[in-house]
């Protein structure tokens, strides 16, 4: 790996490298705390970058010098699933590392920079849906767990994860 890492804002040209990082990253993680039948549902949906997310100037990504996805995340005001968000409260969106590039500080510097994004935009709380796999990183981020809950990803297909939020 290389010296040098850049985080920047993401466009819709970096779509093929979102999705590449997701597919790789979230099967990868997520394995050893979901049921492969959770798994191989939920994973092709979850493993696909928005574009408009992509294009909202408030996601990003962490990349080496031969601009390799090495991280990425971002946060929007319309939660997940869709509908009207209030404007002060933002929603943490697609969080993920690459296997190969985890506890390198990655993560962190990606969501140090949504969170900073986010304030600048007056955001004052930030609402995660996070992974079982991804509780302890949120929790070492200043975030506090809410409860289990469980995500409608199409009709008859779920992923159980938690939600979580932080003052900003």
């Amino acid at each position: 790996m290389t010296d040098t890492i850049t985080i920047r804002t993401t466009t819709g040209a970096d779509l093929g490298a979102i999705d590449t990082l997701l597919a790789t990253s979230y099967p990868a993680l997520l394995k050893r705390d979901y049921a492969p039948s959770v798994l191989v549902t939920a994973l092709p949906l979850m493993s696909r970058a928005e574009p408009a997310l992509l294009r909202s100037g408030s996601f990003f990504m962490a990349e080496d010098e031969e601009g390799r996805a090495l991280a990425a995340g971002g946060w929007s005001r319309s939660p997940p699933q869709g509908g009207a968000g209030l404007p002060e409260i933002g929603h943490m969106r697609h969080v993920a590392t690459h296997p190969d590039h985890l506890r390198q500080g990655l993560g962190q510097a990606i969501v140090t920079r949504v969170l900073a994004d986010a304030l600048a935009m007056g955001v004052d709380r930030m609402i995660c849906q996070s992974t079982k796999t991804a509780e302890t990183f949120y929790r070492a981020m200043g975030f506090r767990t809410r409860g289990e809950i469980v995500i409608a990803l199409r009709p008859g297909i779920t992923f159980p994860a938690v939600e979580m939020e932080r003052a900003l």
